[in-house]
């Protein structure tokens, strides 16, 4: 094999490594947002049902304020009854003595239908909790996994880089330029076998001229369909499949 094409290999090799772990680094930015909002949305709920249970037992205090208030109502009314001695002045209050207990009535259905209400809540409220936990503990340990990952993705990065960087200068400058022409269209499948006859790349069928070339390891060839630089070993078959 051509001496620059082995180094090409090793260049791609590289590059493919690097490409893959920048994508890999590139996921862990929403990947790490998406657990955050989750655990966000769990602790917003939990704090939400907490609300609701404030508000109903603001709400039911509220009732127990106004029934004791109806009540004293009552007892003031059923004692200007005892005080007075005309009998219209006397039904005129039974009637108020008689509104203030249906609305009593009212109020203590109210605090009964609350009660049902807060039940409920509280239970919403447990269940909300340990969802919040749960995610909270989720997210805490996944976030320290991406860390670790993360860290060991940029020394890897980081070591592929500088090995790109030595094994680059040795390749000549111009099949340098044109791998890296190439590499930027073409992404990491710049140099491809020629197995079968045809390019490795873009499975075009070459006349026999360009796998003459590519045996005798001369010069690089290219494909003359995608530009792709092509290579050849002696354990690739060149006869064209059906």
């Amino acid at each position: 094999m051509h001496q620059v094409i082995e180094k090409l290999l090793i260049l791609q090799d590289r590059d493919r490594k690097i490409m893959l772990i920048r994508e890999q680094l590139a996921r862990m930015g929403p990947e790490r947002e998406t657990m955050r909002t989750q655990a966000g949305a769990a602790q917003g709920a939990l704090e939400e049902a907490k609300t609701r249970a404030k508000q109903i037992e603001s709400e039911r205090k509220q009732r127990e304020v106004e029934v004791e208030a109806k009540k004293q109502q009552i007892g003031r009314y059923s004692l200007q009854q005892f005080q007075t001695k005309k009998n219209e002045e006397y039904r005129a209050l039974a009637h108020e003595i008689e509104t203030c207990q249906a609305e009593i009535s009212k109020l203590e259905d109210q605090q009964l239908e609350l009660m049902e209400q807060a039940e409920a809540t509280q239970r919403q409220v447990a269940a909300a909790s340990r969802e919040a936990e749960e995610l909270g503990k989720t997210a805490e340990t996944h976030l320290k996994d991406l860390a670790s990952r993360e860290q060991n993705l940029k020394a890897e990065l980081a070591e592929l880089e500088s090995s790109r960087e030595q094994i680059s200068g040795a390749v000549g400058e111009a099949a340098l330029k044109r791998y890296e022409r190439l590499l930027k269209m073409k992404g990491g499948s710049v140099v491809v076998g020629i197995e079968h006859g045809v390019c490795g790349g873009c499975h075009m069928k070459f006349p026999v001229q360009v796998m003459v070339l590519c045996q005798a390891e001369k010069e690089l060839v290219c494909c003359p369909n995608c530009n792709r630089i092509l290579y050849y070993t002696s354990d690739m078959d060149l006869a064209v499949m059906d």
